[in-house]
């Protein structure tokens, strides 16, 4: 039986911290505790800001743990469509952002040990040389170097691969364990009720001047309609020994392709994903690619990861929507949730400071709506509130479906995942499956 688990939880221990006890009155509330709202507290607290951060469970407990840890500013072939789409000034804030994200990781890992080592990064193609040429001229546009690579050191034919040099890997737990020690947080306390300036938990109230709602997909549905501008999707990861070593980082172009990255001995392979609620090729079509292209690696251990995926592939980060002063929002890495995350704690804590980064309003959660993909969530929503089944999921009241490769049940609509007792694994559901 091959372990399901993430490779990382195994290699470092994360401080513990005591629930919330009693009301508490700070500047800034930060409810989450993965590498968003970690990074958050922690840029907050460098500041001198005064702020709690609030934890459901043991933090990194939810997506954190299960990422492959690619930092990284080239995120898939996306400068070329940004380019088309946003337009060059967006793209260049965009690149900006994680560009600032990574070099803070540098300056941060240098005094930490967490397995921080510079590769490059690569996407590569199975079909399409052509993308590939208009991403390397557009990112050669926009000053960063990139090159073309033509021999690759995988297993399959590719038409090429654009890489840019002098990117990075790292251990994601160890780093969280050394910053995070210090910080101001409350584990095993779930927000029971949020209203303005002020969040309710089982064993006390906090008041906050500014709440940061930073709970990989956001908790109110109300404001913002983040049912609609999001949804989630779902990726498998097989971490193999005995097999070759890449040296540096690789992901497919396309949605459903294959990443690359190798981590001491191990390689670890991702793909097979799929719209969480939806079909698609997971552990067993990771199993399948290794029996033939790594037919002597053993598989360590397995897991699957969730993000959040925004209608135009830039995160919200910011004001949680327009009519909602105090509240803001932490979403939407569209599976580049390393750097993501550290751009987006740099640019709250400067919002919160006062002051108004040139590339906030790429990030702006209140930037419009108007995207292909409105309509397919659109659609998908209603067909889950349309299906006539039970069991049904306690967020919207979609039609849940039964993942049989991760013995679940997964919302279609919104991504919410529940055990097969009922229990709840990842939000926007705040509460246990309805009964079957």
């Amino acid at each position: 039986m091959i372990p399901v688990h993430s490779l990382w939880p195994d290699t470092v221990q994360l401080p513990s911290f005591e629930p919330l006890r009693s009301d508490i009155k700070t500047d800034i509330l930060i409810i989450g505790g993965g590498l968003a709202g970690i990074l958050c507290a922690f840029m907050l607290q460098n500041a001198g800001v005064a702020y709690a951060l609030v934890e459901e469970r043991k933090i990194c407990s939810g997506v954190t743990k299960n990422t492959t840890a690619k930092i990284t500013v080239q995120h898939g072939l996306f400068c070329d469509q940004m380019l088309r789409t946003l337009g060059a000034e967006k793209t260049q804030m965009y690149l900006k952002a994680n560009q600032q994200a990574l070099d803070t990781y540098r300056q941060l890992c240098a005094g930490i040990d967490c397995d921080f080592e510079a590769a490059g990064n690569a996407v590569y193609s199975l079909n399409s040389y052509s993308r590939l040429d208009r991403e390397l001229s557009a990112l050669h546009r926009l000053g960063v170097p990139a090159v073309m690579m033509e021999l690759l050191p995988l297993p399959m034919r590719t038409f090429g691969a654009v890489s840019v040099p002098n990117q990075a890997q790292f251990n994601p737990l160890k780093f969280i364990a050394a910053i995070a020690k210090e910080l101001h947080i409350y584990e095993h306390t779930p927000v029971l009720e949020l209203a303005p300036g002020r969040a309710r938990t089982a064993h006390g109230v906090i008041h906050a001047d500014c709440i940061i709602v930073a709970t990989h997909f956001p908790m109110l549905n109300k404001h913002g309609s983040y049912f609609l501008k999001l949804y989630q999707h779902r990726s498998y990861v097989l971490a193999l020994k005995n097999a070759s070593n890449v040296q540096d980082m690789y992901v497919d172009e396309a949605d459903k392709g294959l990443s690359f990255r190798s981590y001491g001995d191990l390689l670890l392979l991702g793909g097979g994903s799929h719209r969480t609620g939806k079909k698609g090729g997971g552990w067993k079509e990771l199993h399948d690619f290794a029996r033939l292209h790594y037919s002597e690696a053993q598989v360590v251990c397995q897991w699957a990861t969730q993000d959040c995926m925004t209608l135009d592939s830039v995160p919200y980060i910011g004001q949680y929507a327009k009519h909602t002063p105090g509240l803001y929002v932490f979403t939407g890495f569209n599976k580049w949730g390393m750097t993501n995350a550290m751009a987006g704690a740099i640019l709250l804590r400067d919002l919160l400071l006062g002051k108004q980064p040139d590339w906030a309003s790429v990030f702006s959660p209140s930037r419009s709506m108007l995207h292909p993909q409105l309509a397919i969530n659109a659609a998908e929503s209603s067909l889950g509130l349309l299906t006539p089944t039970v069991p049904r999921c306690p967020h919207m009241g979609c039609a849940l479906k039964y993942n049989p490769q991760e013995h679940s049940w997964d919302c279609p609509c919104h991504g919410s995942r529940f055990t097969n007792a009922g229990k709840r694994i990842n939000n926007p559901a705040t509460g246990d499956m309805k009964e079957k």
